[in-house]
């Protein structure tokens, strides 16, 4: 599908001048075999798949806006994108009023049925005009996994970060503590090109590490991310685990508001995007809803399975 898509993306003409409505889609990914979901020229995306299915569907080309634009090999289970679709289409083909908050199942099948097995269309439902699927998000919350387990399962390769252990838990969470709040996390981020200098503040409202098994996940939620931030965020805490670095280090990170001294990046395999929240007027929360407090199973003994 994805030769497909590139040669097909753009074929079709402009949309006509129609009454259009806005459709909201909640879409699920595993990102390994994509680059990113960003439309980009002569390589496969997330984007440029999904620009297809609705270019079929509706007959011409659409323009898609979403929620996060995730780097190569990073999984969704709540991107949400929205794109304006003719209201006769709608009605016609998939029975629908058009009215906002208007469930759309029919189309979220035809859509899902293009997308192949590494994506899925989980949700179409009509919104407000004004909706946007980036600019209206209130929070974006992310989930980095971590698999411990000294007996290797190879179907965990692609969703997680496999690493021997032992991590030091408690230094760990000591060290994700200072992340909360507003802070220039321009030590975490890899840089714009349109902003070369100068602070790149962020507010976290969530950060924290849960334990169930040999698998460990962190969670961090905030309005917006800058580039990398989660995976940069992870490398250090990791790092911390590890003791290559000091809780303490991170705060001095945070401060230094320069990438030197910065741990690798954590890959991309363990990152996805879980949940994005809106204004209840828009239609609140698409995905997860995690529990408020973090919740612990012990990790099993040596050799256990």
């Amino acid at each position: 599908m994805g030769d497909l898509v590139q040669k097909g993306a753009g074929a079709h003409a402009p949309a006509p001048d129609r009454a259009r409505c806005r459709v909201a889609l909640g879409i699920a990914y595993d990102g390994a075999g994509y680059h990113g979901f960003a439309v980009q020229p002569n390589v496969r995306t997330v984007g440029g798949e999904l620009k297809h299915a609705l270019a079929q569907i509706a007959g011409h080309d659409v323009d898609l806006v979403c929620a996060g634009r995730t780097d190569a090999g990073v999984h969704a289970l709540a991107q949400v994108v929205h794109v304006d679709l003719e209201a006769e289409l709608l009605a016609r083909r998939y029975g629908a009023s058009g009215t906002p908050f208007e469930d759309l199942p029919a189309l979220a099948r035809a859509i899902d049925r293009q997308l192949g097995r590494e994506a899925a269309c989980w949700r179409a439902r009509g919104v407000p005009a004004g909706f946007d699927a980036r600019h209206s998000a209130t929070a974006r919350r992310y989930r980095y996994e971590l698999d411990l387990d000294p007996i290797p399962d190879p179907r965990d390769a692609r969703r997680a970060w496999r690493l021997e252990g032992p991590l030091d838990l408690a230094a760990m969470r000591l060290a994700a503590d200072p992340l909360l709040g507003e802070h220039d996390f321009a030590a975490f981020c890899r840089r714009p090109p349109d902003r070369p200098d100068g602070p790149l503040l962020r507010k976290v409202t969530d950060a924290h590490w849960r334990v169930d098994g040999w698998r460990w996940s962190f969670d961090i939620e905030a309005k917006a991310f800058c580039h990398q931030m989660v995976r940069s965020i992870v490398g250090a805490l990791v790092a911390v685990g590890e003791g290559r670095l000091r809780p303490s280090d991170v705060v001095a990170l945070l401060r230094s508001g320069s990438r030197r001294g910065a741990p690798t990046l954590a890959p991309p395999a363990g990152l996805c995007l879980i949940t994005v929240r809106y204004p209840d007027d828009l239609g609140g929360t698409w995905g997860a809803t995690p529990p408020p407090e973090p919740w612990e199973r012990a990790v099993p003994a040596a050799g256990a399975r």
